[in-house]
């Protein structure tokens, strides 16, 4: 794919349509060359990593998930995080391709600085999906309602003769010939598709799915810039569309190699 400036590139996994980038997000998009992508998933850090505890397979576990999800020490919380989410979508409006979208997953500590961070970098929010987990993991601390939703914001590039891709009619047919609504619900990641290794906010298969066909064509360069464990890049490759997948830490990466290999063999 012909996404990337001739620089080293730090490829972590390559085969046909297909690249993982190990490295800084901020530092690799800044070298991807202007309006090369069709559509971004990002499920960025959701900054929860307070040493706080949740409640996991009828366990209290901690809710620290890694150093990517804590603010600096030295940071003034709310205006670092906002300036944090402003900086990377700026950075991935300038790689989107002028009909292009892009779908952030987050939930009520992040997703309104998302969507605020969206409308100054020049981006019309299209949709405010809601996931509705069917099996949330209950509230500890008894002192409000359990968590069951996470938001995910849909939006196109603000401009004028921008026609952004919208499969309605396959929408409409996965959802038995009705209109789908933006309430999706739906069951937490299934064990099964954890079977290469465990991140701890990795996304259902059928949620990507839904934005692939939603918001793509076959053929077309999907980005991930917090990669993960791969999950957009499997619904990529098993649809027929082209990968770009970028995450800072190795040991994610190869949980996504395992499962964008899987994927191309079918299984």
């Amino acid at each position: 794919m012909d996404v990337f400036y001739k620089s080293k590139m730090s490829i972590f996994y390559e085969m046909e349509d297909t690249q993982l980038i190990l490295g800084d997000s901020f530092k690799i998009l800044t070298k991807m060359k202007p309006e090369s992508v069709d559509m971004i998933f990002a499920d960025p850090p959701y900054f929860l990593s307070n040493d706080g505890f949740t409640c996991q397979g009828g366990k209290m576990v901690s809710v620290n998930k890694g150093s990517w999800d804590k603010l600096s020490e030295n940071g003034t919380g709310i205006e670092e995080k906002h300036k944090f989410n402003r900086r990377w979508i700026r950075l991935c409006r300038r790689v989107l391709k002028p009909n292009s979208t892009i779908w952030i997953s987050g939930t009520l500590h992040n997703i309104y600085s998302i969507g605020m961070a969206l409308e100054q970098e020049g981006f019309k929010i299209i949709n405010n999906i809601t996931w509705q987990k069917t099996n949330p993991p209950p509230n500890l601390a008894c002192r409000c309602f359990t968590h069951s939703t996470e938001t995910i914001l849909w939006a196109k590039k603000n401009e004028k003769e921008a026609r952004h891709v919208f499969n309605y009619h396959k929408m409409k047919e996965m959802n038995n010939g009705r209109q789908m609504k933006d309430v999706w619900t739906g069951a937490l990641t299934k064990m099964s598709e954890k079977t290469e290794g465990k991140h701890p906010t990795q996304k259902p298969e059928y949620l990507l799915e839904k934005i692939v066909l939603a918001s793509t064509e076959e053929g077309q360069i999907i980005l991930d810039p917090f990669c993960g464990s791969g999950t957009t890049g499997v619904e990529a490759v098993r649809f027929g569309r082209k990968f770009v997948g970028i995450d800072v830490n190795e040991e994610y990466l190869e949980i996504s190699r395992k499962r964008l290999e899987k994927a191309v063999n079918g299984r």
